[in-house]
């Protein structure tokens, strides 16, 4: 049986495709209202889409890769081989932290950084979350 919203909480597939749209609304530089309005619901439904709480219907999910001009397919990477769906896929990089505009832009400029510089703002990063003895 599919399981939905429950004792388990959303079904993994349903989490992951909410967080690419979490994502490729904040790197775009949209808000949940933007979003919203563009697709005719409530900033409230986004968010419930965005969490996995509420599945997104394959139109909608449509809807949204048109707005966003990517690929439906877009939402789907990296499933593959978090769930063992594709062998010989390597493991992206997942997380459970809500993904912010600061932690997405943090991550769009770091490569722009030389290896030093890079080895800095890690070192900082870590001090201050308290995570310094990891390496």
């Amino acid at each position: 049986m599919v399981r939905g919203v429950g004792e388990d909480g959303p079904h993994p597939v349903d989490r992951h495709v909410g967080r690419r749209v979490c994502e490729k609304r904040i790197s775009l530089g949209y808000n949940q209202s933007d979003l919203g309005r563009a697709l005719g619901l409530t900033f409230q439904q986004i968010q419930k889409y965005e969490k996995g709480a509420n599945r997104i219907s394959a139109s909608k999910l449509w809807d949204i890769a048109r707005f966003f001009k990517v690929d439906v397919g877009y939402f789907f990477q990296g499933l593959g081989a978090q769930t063992g769906m594709a062998e010989g896929e390597a493991a992206p990089f997942d997380h459970d932290f809500p993904s912010t505009r600061y932690t997405i832009e943090i991550s769009r400029l770091a490569p722009q950084l030389s290896s030093r510089q890079q080895k800095l703002a890690l070192d900082m990063i870590r001090e201050m979350t308290g995570k310094e003895d990891e390496a």
